[in-house]
């Protein structure tokens, strides 16, 4: 077998951007741009679905006004990467993004099943790189919520970053955004 690497292109946010605007993908492709790579998102069966209802309930009451809570819509993170979280929280209003996407939310959460290492370890990585401050995932495979702060550089990860604290709660746990710290979730409310 020949053992030469496949070669790829790289593509830059502006790129995606501008094949977006060509209509180069199709309705309902499930495409986002995480480093430089299309890569296509994990497919949502019935219980990955309610999650991400349930998150953006939670998330929707515990902000309130004030705060934009986004569904699997691109956040762009840096010249590489536009990636579209299930929910996203971000500071403003809907009509505050019209003229470009949020680069700085303050909370990402992703729900996973059968892509959970990619969501730990590549999207954790990208997300610590972009320094978001919180960043959860809504682990439908053993039934808990991940809670990863504190991005620090390490050298290991996919991007260069990790998040240096990660808590695993359980459904009778609850959990505060850091960016709403009086809000108090219970996981049992993620969960679905």
């Amino acid at each position: 077998m020949d053992a030469t690497p496949i070669p790829t292109k790289r593509w830059a946010r502006a790129e995606y951007e501008r094949l977006i605007d060509l209509a180069v993908f199709q309705p309902g492709d499930r495409i986002e741009l995480v480093g430089g790579q299309l890569v296509v998102r994990e497919p949502q069966g019935s219980p990955h679905a309610v999650a991400i209802r349930l998150a953006e309930d939670a998330l929707r009451a515990a902000f309130g006004s004030g705060w934009e809570v986004r569904v699997q819509l691109p956040v762009a993170l840096d010249d590489e990467s536009e990636p579209e979280p299930d929910v996203a929280v971000c500071a403003g209003s809907p009509r505050d993004y019209l003229t470009s996407h949020p680069t700085r939310p303050v909370l990402l959460v992703e729900v996973a099943e059968t892509r959970l290492a990619f969501d730990r370890d590549h999207k954790g990585s990208l997300y610590a790189r972009a320094r978001i401050p919180d960043y959860w995932i809504v682990n439908l495979a053993d039934r808990m919520l991940e809670v990863r702060r504190d991005p620090i550089p390490f050298e290991d990860a996919p991007y260069g970053w990790r998040f240096s604290t990660l808590r695993r709660l359980g459904a009778s746990d609850a959990v505060s955004p850091l960016a709403a710290p009086r809000a108090r979730i219970p996981v049992a409310d993620l969960l679905p």
